[in-house]
């Protein structure tokens, strides 16, 4: 039996156990002075766990360890003594036999993987009757243990809780392990970099060109300064100069004049720019925006400029970080107390002065704190600068001119034909731990922000 076949047999033997269990229990009601600990599919699910678990940890690592188990017992045979050593050749044959014996091809180059297709099949079969068994093995072992315990006296319900416990806690655990997996190879292939290039050239150094990097002084030329002003440039100042007024503006009247009907329509409309993948504002911004602003430029005299500029990223950067600075705002205003602004229209201000005055002082910790979660945001940003901002590193102040941001660069350094040991790739592991501190930074900023206020308010 294949690994699709064992899974559906493990599971189907774990639901018969479920079933028979839970019957099972269901006669400890009838006994006269029996109380059940337990509700009956307490009882189903211990013994359906323990049916079922032991097998399907098996399966999980034998999908892993049997294709290499398969082709051992292939390279064996009296058939496997023509092949070559081992090598790119001898993988090419040994996988054409393997598609081959599966039915996944109907022809191949070699005419060798032809003699071992049969030698596939057979020591796939064997194989797969080995695992089978196993299963089988397992089930029927776990089940009969787990059965054997079943009484009316037996905490099934509390084993089966710590069980639930347990799978919340590996759950929990993955995206810790998965961040520190993430941490500590940034911090290796950083160390890496480092260790080659000073941290005062890459941090301080303003000329960025990692296509003529001198072997003798590699931190000439990795001087990342141009990036982290691209990058502050683009994500926080002409995309929160669009997403700030427009976020909170959008906030306020929904917030504060829309009505019902209107706030139903429009609160969702807005928010659905947030689910826009990056790569169709990245098309939008390269098709349409750059193109439009550099017309612009030309129109009023500014006839070298860039097509890659970083005004063209920076607005449609700016649209996509909207919803976020709307939505942050929109919750602070609306959980500011109404007696607040009832109190201030009551002593005679006017709507707009109330909300000047009144809401948006009392709301600002919420609203600063969602700002700064999307500066973080945009700077992280890769898809629209990677259509829209140029390639060059500049450090200049002037929108139209091009520029380039630490994710765009992050892009070409790992996508390009370079050793990964050489000092030009391992730059974007030090890039990308630069940008980690500084996003992991702001998002600690604006959470205590938004911790302080809603302690405030709540």
């Amino acid at each position: 039996m294949n690994g699709v076949v064992l899974l559906i047999l493990t599971v189907g033997l774990g639901i018969i156990a479920w079933a028979s269990t839970r019957m099972h229990a269901l006669g400890f009601r009838r006994r006269v002075g029996t109380r059940a600990s337990s509700l009956p599919h307490h009882y189903g699910w211990y013994v359906a766990l323990w049916t079922a678990a032991p097998p399907l940890i098996f399966l999980a690592i034998w999908a892993a360890t049997s294709p290499a188990l398969v082709t051992d017992m292939v390279v064996h045979t009296p058939a496997a003594v023509q092949l070559p050593p081992p090598g790119f050749e001898r993988a090419a044959i040994l996988s054409e036999a393997r598609s081959l014996a599966a039915g996944q091809a109907h022809g191949a180059f070699h005419a060798l993987s032809r003699t071992l297709a049969p030698a596939y099949d057979a020591a796939q079969t064997r194989i797969d009757w080995i695992a089978t068994a196993i299963v089988l093995l397992l089930a029927l072992a776990g089940g009969a243990y787990a059965y054997l315990h079943i009484r009316p006296d037996f905490s099934a319900r509390t084993r089966i809780e710590r069980v639930v416990l347990g799978l919340l806690l590996g759950a929990s655990l993955i995206a810790i392990l998965t961040t520190a997996g993430i941490v500590a190879s940034l911090l290796y292939e950083a160390g890496r970099f480092f260790s080659v290039v000073p941290v005062t050239d890459f941090l301080l150094g303003t000329h960025w060109s990692p296509q003529s990097i001198d072997p003798r002084n590699p931190g000439a030329s990795l001087g990342a300064v141009p990036l982290f002003w691209g990058t502050f440039f683009i994500g926080a100042v002409i995309a929160m100069a669009v997403a700030i007024p427009f976020g909170l503006m959008s906030a306020i009247y929904l917030t504060q004049y829309a009505a019902p009907r209107a706030r139903r329509i429009m609160k969702p409309v807005l928010e659905v720019l947030a689910g826009i993948p990056t790569v169709v504002y990245g098309y939008f911004a390269a098709l349409t925006v750059a193109p439009a602003v550099r017309q612009f430029a030309v129109s009023i005299g500014i006839h070298w400029a860039s097509s890659e500029s970083a005004l063209a990223a920076g607005l449609v950067m700016g649209v996509m970080i909207i919803p976020f600075v709307s939505s942050m705002a929109d919750d602070s205003l609306a959980a500011v107390p109404s007696s607040m602004r009832d109190g201030s229209l009551a002593m005679g201000a006017t709507p707009s002065e109330t909300i000047t005055r009144v809401m948006l002082p009392a709301a600002l910790p919420g609203v600063v704190g969602g700002v700064l979660l999307a500066v973080s945001r945009a700077i992280g940003e890769t898809m629209i600068v990677v259509m829209a901002a140029s390639g060059v590193a500049t450090l200049t102040a002037n929108p139209f001119a091009s520029t380039t941001t630490v994710t765009r660069q992050i892009v070409d350094l790992l996508t390009g034909e370079a050793e990964f040991d050489s000092p030009k790739t391992l730059a974007a592991f030090a890039l990308g731990l630069t940008l980690f501190l500084i996003t992991l930074l702001l998002n600690i900023v604006a959470l205590n922000v938004v911790k302080r206020y809603r302690e405030t308010y709540e």
